[in-house]
């Protein structure tokens, strides 16, 4: 499943490509059985899409669904910084400094960049910031939201593309990291916001 998860974040299985079988047997060199086990799965995690007695498809990319979950995960990320800021402790401070630094030492706009390696570490600090706010049922949400939204920063962190027009966090996960810690409710949602509406102006050039 993960290898048929990766090509569909990388663009190799493009949106709205119907994925037959026997194709993608051949492709990965695994039976039909653990294929149409990793299609079930993909399609729980919203990857792809089925049509009865039709077929199977990965998931296809659009404008009102890209606003819709980056407007959702900007709800959720505000409330659930807030909460970390106020109860946030030594240990969550600790999270976030390792985070940031693992994610400062990944470059995505480099020409041999590692995006799985990027992402996974993207991700890890975005989650750092916010689970010091002791709310497992929210945090959960905002996961199934910030995987959705995987398939679209794929799409902006391109890297067959020049070196301007790659991604570049202008600073402002190290701002955001430094918000937080400081107990600056105000600014660090301040820089969210401009954060994620930044992240969808870009993609939506690309889509």
């Amino acid at each position: 499943m993960e290898v048929i998860r990766q090509d569909i974040l990388l663009g190799e299985l493009a949106p709205g490509q119907k994925l037959v079988v026997a194709d993608l047997k051949q492709r990965y060199d695994v039976g039909a059985s653990p294929i149409r086990e990793a299609l079930v799965q993909l399609s729980w995690r919203k990857y792809v899409k089925f049509a009865p007695q039709k077929g199977c498809w990965v998931s296809p990319v659009s404008l009102p669904e890209l606003e819709d979950l980056f407007e959702t995960n900007l709800v959720l990320s505000k409330v659930l910084i807030e909460r970390a800021i106020q109860n946030g402790d030594e240990a969550w401070e600790l999270n976030i400094l390792t985070s940031y630094h693992k994610l400062s030492r990944v470059n995505p706009a480099e020409s041999e960049v590692d995006f799985v390696e990027w992402e996974q570490r993207h991700s890890q600090f975005h989650l750092a910031l916010l689970e010091g706010s002791n709310s497992p049922i929210m945090l959960e949400l905002y996961r199934e939201v910030y995987e959705q939204i995987e398939r679209y920063r794929h799409i902006w962190v391109c890297q067959s593309r020049q070196y301007q027009e790659r991604y570049h966090d202008n600073g402002e996960h190290e701002a955001l990291m430094k918000a937080v810690l400081d107990r600056n409710t105000e600014k660090a949602v301040s820089i969210l916001n401009n954060h994620f509406e930044r992240a969808t102006d870009m993609i939506k050039t690309y889509l």
